[in-house]
């Protein structure tokens, strides 16, 4: 996968923010380029920040600001090839159960203290830890290290987690089992390192601007809600002589075409283009729009607990409603940016995989419909089929639910109410299932 991570072009197409888009790396600048003044970049957020908590953080766009915030062992260039962070060098055993980072000396916290082995030790400890409750503790149990999975279930303590730090600058990492990829997964924000006595002195309200305290390229000195944060470069960062920008600024814009007029009168840098428009923008703006391959997949999720709607539980019902949505109009006509029909759930720009042929991808979309609606006859329902449909604040959310809401009514006859809700809403309608359908999408969390 290819991660844009420092775009100096202005705008990024929808198809082009991935897991990492929003992270800023050190660059050498050419000698024959005259930076502007005014080194602040501003790039706009669909949603609010949720978090600054790397232990926390669940989305994408927090995701994004917290890389620009924290470091962890290694990172990832502009081509997706990992490169150091503060490790700045590792070493496996044999059969790759044993990984062993050697960090480098020059590593500092935003206070001035060194960065530890030790830090990864007591970060990677607290977001399995039950008791913290980090929505992310699953992605700690997915590395297979050494009981972490005993420790998420609550039954090791957190202690017992398979790392160590050998001295300040060596941590070594046991894995239950041969690992060759372990190495990407530390790339993720729930394994950078956290300042533990920043965490103990403040609490909840370590990741305030005026009490928290990082390891990356740039530290916090105001967070709006809902509007705006404010990064300024870290002098103590140990690549802090070249990294270039000396500003960043988020700036949440729920709706696209406001994002894009912002961009037009250049109060923001980057953005998304809104829905439909790519051809049209495109020939406006030329290469000031730069697309990347996106590792995500974008998904309606379906609540089949017992607050769930229950004709939904039928799953040819379900298998109707996929087979209904016309993929290609959506990717194609609507959003039209290179967006793919999606038959599968991995994204195909994923390393080493290959789309599987299923049956869906190889009908025709006439075939889907007849399918869809043979399905619907079959299972039976004692009336006619309705349901919600849930998108958070979006433009192009909200017209993929009215075209899906469109073709399931046209075609099978159901009645969805669409229901919209802002982002911190949505998120708790969704964890708690109060929700019938959802929209919802996920991104590789490393490839």
């Amino acid at each position: 996968m290819k991660f844009n991570r420092l775009t100096l072009t202005p705008i990024a197409a929808a198809v082009s923010l991935i897991v990492m888009g929003g992270a800023v790396q050190a660059a050498t600048v050419p000698a024959d380029v005259t930076l502007a003044d005014d080194q602040t970049f501003t790039y706009r957020l669909l949603s609010d920040i949720t978090t600054f908590d790397p232990g926390l953080v669940e989305d994408r766009d927090s995701s994004d600001v917290i890389r620009n915030l924290f470091e962890g062992l290694l990172n990832q260039d502009a081509d997706g090839n990992l490169i150091p962070g503060v490790a700045e060098s590792y070493t496996t055993n044999d059969n790759k159960t044993v990984y062993t980072f050697k960090l480098r000396d020059n590593a500092k916290w935003s206070n001035g203290d060194a960065v530890t082995a030790h830090d990864f030790v007591y970060a990677w400890q607290r977001a399995a830890d039950p008791a913290t409750a980090s929505p992310y503790a699953w992605y700690v149990e997915l590395t297979d290290i050494v009981n972490a999975g005993d420790i998420v279930a609550g039954e090791k303590a957190p202690s017992e987690l398979g790392v160590q730090a050998t001295d300040d600058h060596t941590l070594v990492v046991n894995l239950n089992k041969s690992s060759s990829y372990f190495d990407q997964m530390v790339t993720h924000a729930t394994l950078y390192p956290v300042h533990k006595a920043t965490l103990e002195a403040h609490g909840q309200a370590w990741t305030k601007p005026e009490n928290m305290v990082g390891n990356g390229a740039y530290t916090l000195t105001e967070f709006v809600p809902s509007q705006r944060s404010v990064m300024k470069k870290n002098e103590t960062y140990w690549d802090a002589a070249n990294t270039v920008l000396e500003t960043i600024v988020t700036r949440t814009i729920n709706d696209e075409t406001a994002a894009y007029d912002a961009y037009v009168t250049n109060e923001i840098n980057k953005t998304e283009l809104p829905a439909g428009q790519f051809k049209t923008l495109s020939q406006k703006h030329g290469d000031e729009i730069v697309t990347t391959p996106d590792l995500c997949t974008y998904y309606y999720e379906v609540n089949l607990s017992d607050s769930g709607n229950a004709a939904l539980k039928n799953v040819d019902v379900r298998m109707a409603l996929s087979l209904a949505l016309d993929r290609d109009v959506i990717t194609q006509d609507l959003l039209g940016s290179g967006q793919q029909s999606a038959y599968s759930f991995t994204p195909p720009s994923t390393a080493g995989f290959s789309a599987p042929e299923t049956p869906a991808a190889t009908m025709t979309q006439a075939e889907r419909d007849a399918k869809a609606k043979e399905l619907i006859e079959a299972a039976n329902l004692d009336a006619p089929l309705s349901f919600k449909l849930l998108y958070n604040t979006s433009e192009s959310h909200k017209k993929i639910a009215v075209l899906a809401a469109s073709m399931w009514k046209q075609k099978l006859g159901a009645q969805v109410e669409l229901e919209n809700m802002e982002w911190a809403s949505y998120l708790e309608a969704r964890s708690t299932q109060q929700h019938e359908i959802a929209r919802a999408g996920w991104c590789g969390d490393y490839n």
